[in-house]
């Protein structure tokens, strides 16, 4: 049966502890707040994090995200096709976050006119339709890259914002500040399952899914290359920078869920393919 294996990334994060136990199935990444672990498992295996079901691939590759809170206490359980059961006790290490303190932006930005709730509803629903659909694709076990190059990162994942003095949920992406028309590419190969030119909130809006619902969004965007159902591969270019929606200036802002959690794209960078 496979053993566990730890790929230490960055060491910006602390990596978390696993308690030994050989039958576990493989794990690499970081265990913290916001981390993206990937696996590989025994063929036809059933998983589990806590009480929520993991997809498997065929191959028995799979993904977890842990989010912005996620408790320090986790557990992972197994289920192989020859009956055996087992659990591995996980440690995610707790992160310390930034207050950024935003002014100038619109105030109907931060406090919208009862008469746009229903254009942002809207809006929710479609991005929330667009993170639960389900790919069996792979593309989460390639090494990811950057979506924008050179451009200077202005705001990070976790950081909670006050917009003209308003405090507000907690960012979940990273910023790159950019001129209009800077090219977005795809840091990962996926599958395009939103499209949409002007959101409310996020201006020109992607989201490309890497499959086993992790998938990436661009916000902010002032073109869109690609559209829904379009396959695309890692460095292809799929957007333009751009200012719209509650924005002060034209920047990036990419941002990664696994399932309704929200993860932090840096934890996903350094990792190394684990393809065979």
């Amino acid at each position: 049966m496979p053993h566990i294996i730890v790929l230490l990334i960055s060491l910006v994060f602390y990596t978390g502890t696993l308690h030994s136990n050989e039958s576990a199935p493989s794990l690499y990444g970081e265990f913290t707040q916001g981390s993206i672990v990937r696996g590989k498992t025994e063929t036809g295996s059933m998983l589990w994090l806590n009480d929520r079901e993991i997809a498997v691939s065929k191959e028995g590759w799979f993904v977890i995200g842990f989010g912005r809170d996620a408790k320090s206490k986790q557990q992972l359980r197994w289920q192989y096709i020859n009956g055996e059961k087992g659990t591995l006790a996980l440690t995610v290490k707790t992160r310390q976050y930034n207050i950024q303190r935003i002014e100038g932006v619109p105030q109907s930005r931060v406090t919208p006119n009862p008469d746009r709730l229903a254009r942002i509803k809207q809006e929710t629903g479609q991005v929330k339709a667009a993170r639960k659909q389900y790919f069996e694709a792979l593309y989460f076990n390639e090494r990811f890259e950057l979506p924008i190059k050179d451009a200077r990162i202005t705001g990070v994942y976790g950081s909670q914002r006050v917009y003209n003095g308003v405090p507000k949920r907690p960012h979940y992406g990273i910023d790159y500040a950019a001129p209009t028309g800077t090219s977005v590419t795809a840091p990962a190969g996926g599958i395009v399952t939103l499209a949409h030119k002007d959101m409310y909130y996020s201006g020109g809006t992607l989201i490309l899914d890497h499959g086993h619902r992790l998938s990436s969004s661009f916000l902010h965007l002032s073109k869109l290359l690609v559209a829904v159902g379009d396959t695309v591969q890692k460095g292809q270019k799929i957007a333009e920078v751009g200012s719209g929606g509650r924005s002060t200036g034209p920047h990036l802002d990419w941002r990664m869920n696994w399932k309704g959690e929200r993860v932090d794209p840096l934890t996903i960078l350094d990792v190394l393919p684990i393809n065979p």
